[in-house]
């Protein structure tokens, strides 16, 4: 897996820096340049440049969509083949008979997954700067469950409404039945498919570092150059920054399946830099693909799925509440919203929804539901900034070319 060394990676950096300008004093000034060149780019945002910004974004995704048209043009047979497989399922789809009982419980399943995958990989894609669907989507969606299943003493939700809203069922269930392990299974599938999307975001990184290290390029990104340069000074790093970024670089080179495997399994802000790695030392794609699936989708998930279920039990949550309202001076008024919400949640539960129970709206609801529509917000901006700055690194690359060729 490292079968080059670090040494050979060290001279390999050295040769790239005197190949393009063959000397250290014009290397200095092409990193010179290219750190204002980077600064150049970050200030093309929204919010300083708006009309340029919106300018370069429709430009870059003109020049993406013809990117993917020519790939799939290359690719005509698995196109068609898709396209077949796509006419097939949709007959089937609109055909009567007894098979649609089936294809609708399918549906349902494909669209729940799909739903969660597609959080999963915007949580971890490296677009902008990510969406943190864990905290706006997932970890709600268990608490949510967790609460229910204590108030019903079941997780036998009925299908419709659960999953968009849950309601007890109407059989009597003995209280203190519901065990941790039935709250667990009951929230698996979602939590896993939700694993799996974070752990396909995580392939960017590993492919863009392996064409690097297969080219010999050196492409203009900043994780990649910062891993270079912590190649080059690995002996010399100091912070603890650096050498918690040169421990994990480490443990995925030497121990391989298993230290990849020991990244993923917890949360851990460095994993992009476990893919860079793999990519740079050209660990076979399964290896890094399975144990990160493996890691992401089930270790990591099972402990953090665990903490939310213990977190929100009913006797942890009514503690919380009663600490809350023993602070000093501002506790009972604090409290209050807390107390609010929950009752307007048991109501909610016992209820259907044209039974006429007034539906009130806490002000705790309010205001996260409004918190997930900036974050979201914030996100696709951060897209349009990510794809207009983009834009401009292709304009600086293109002039660097025109310069050279001079």
């Amino acid at each position: 897996m490292a079968e080059n060394g670090t040494d050979c990676d060290q001279r390999r950096i050295g040769m790239i820096k005197e190949q393009h300008n063959g000397n250290f004093t014009d290397s200095s000034l092409l990193s010179e340049r290219k750190r204002r060149d980077r600064e150049e780019r970050l200030n093309i945002v929204l919010w300083r440049q708006p009309l340029v910004t919106l300018q370069y974004f429709f430009l870059e995704t003109l020049i993406n969509l013809k990117e993917w048209t020519i790939k799939l043009w290359h690719r005509r047979s698995i196109l068609v083949s898709f396209l077949l497989t796509l006419a097939v399922l949709t007959a089937t789809y609109y055909i009567e008979g007894t098979h649609q009982q089936y294809v609708r419980y399918m549906e349902k399943k494909f669209f729940w997954c799909a739903y969660w995958v597609g959080l999963g990989i915007l949580s971890s894609v490296g677009l902008g700067t990510g969406l943190h669907t864990f905290l706006l989507y997932l970890g709600p969606h268990i608490a949510s469950v967790t609460l229910a299943a204590y108030e019903c003493n079941s997780v036998n939700f009925p299908e419709p409404p659960y999953p968009d809203q849950i309601i007890c069922p109407d059989e009597e269930a003995t209280e203190g039945s519901i065990s941790l392990w039935a709250i667990i299974s009951k929230v698996r599938l979602e939590a896993c498919m939700w694993g799996a999307g974070t752990a396909i975001g995580e392939l960017p990184p590993y492919f863009m570092a392996r064409a690097a290290r297969l080219s010999g390029a050196e492409p203009d990104d900043e994780e990649y150059q910062e891993f270079e340069e912590m190649l080059e000074h690995a002996e010399t790093a100091q912070d603890f920054a650096s050498r918690a970024k040169l421990a994990v670089q480490n443990l995925v080179q030497k121990v391989g399946f298993f230290g990849i495997l020991a990244c993923a399994s917890i949360p851990n802000p460095l994993f992009d830099l476990a893919g860079i790695t793999c990519g740079h030392f050209l660990v076979p794609f399964w290896t890094f693909f399975g144990a990160t699936l493996i890691g992401k989708a089930v270790i990591k998930m099972h402990i953090q799925k665990l903490f939310v279920i213990i977190t929100f039990s009913k006797h942890i949550v009514e503690q919380m509440v009663s600490l809350i309202g023993a602070i000093p001076s501002i506790g009972p008024s604090l409290q209050k919203p807390f107390q609010e919400y929950l009752e307007a949640q048991r109501i909610k539960l016992h209820h259907r929804p044209d039974s006429g129970v007034p539906q009130g709206e806490n002000w705790l609801s309010w205001m996260f539901e409004k918190l997930v529509i900036v974050m979201v917000c914030y996100f696709i901006l951060s897209i349009i900034n990510s794809m207009a700055q983009s834009y401009a690194k292709r304009l600086q690359q293109k002039m660097y070319s025109e310069e050279k060729t001079k």
